[in-house]
């Protein structure tokens, strides 16, 4: 349930994007009274850049709505959010798409980088690690490897998303961006649960 929430914010891009030419005009006048936005009614090249606005606010109340249940900030969804700000504002600035574009790109890298980082600061320990060692316990290699294949799994996600958008229509991207990306994501999750409960087992029968 909790990597479904982690992904409202792509599915209300994917939405806008899709329907923007069926949203209520009174829906993109209010859109207008931002700073930035200047929307048309049904104009295509418009439809990216609505999304992105909504993608913002859709952030914005992903980190209220878990700070409300959980009483405090994820560090992921903070770090997603000021990434969006930035690059968001920039393409509802420059009426630029490349910039949300690149948002997805260097966010997965910038997750690559805190998850091999995790490995020299602090406990030493890999953020995997940190995060599920109080829910499963495996040799301490084990953990390494699966960090490793975050790192992996970051990386290849930002080139593929290069790969896409600059290799196929804006569509497709955003196609991507929702199937793509959350279908790779929970094949990968579900072979990673996979693996260490394999070597989880394993430890208990050492034991």
């Amino acid at each position: 349930m909790k990597q479904l929430f982690d992904f409202f914010p792509i599915v209300i891009f994917f939405l806008i994007y899709k329907f923007y030419g069926d949203l209520p005009p009174q829906w993109i006048e209010l859109a207008n009274r931002l700073p930035l936005v200047e929307l048309t009614p049904g104009e295509p090249k418009h439809a990216i850049l609505m999304a992105t606005l909504g993608i913002i606010i859709a952030t914005l109340l992903q980190n209220l709505v878990h700070y409300l249940i959980y009483r405090k900030l994820e560090r992921m969804h903070l770090i997603s959010l000021v990434l969006l700000l930035a690059f968001g504002s920039l393409t509802l600035a420059f009426r630029d798409g490349n910039f949300i574009i690149w948002k997805v790109t260097v966010i997965n890298w910038l997750f690559a980088a805190v998850f091999l980082g995790s490995e020299f600061v602090g406990e030493r320990k890999p953020l995997v690690e940190r995060m599920m060692s109080k829910a499963l316990q495996v040799p301490a290699p084990i953990w390494f490897k699966v960090n490793h294949l975050w790192v992996g799994f970051f990386i290849v996600l930002g080139i593929l998303n290069l790969i896409v958008a600059y290799g196929f229509s804006e569509e497709t991207w955003v196609n991507f961006k929702l199937f793509g990306v959350l279908g790779l994501t929970f094949v990968f999750i579900i072979a990673q649960a996979l693996y260490l409960q394999r070597h989880a087992l394993n430890t208990a029968e050492d034991k």
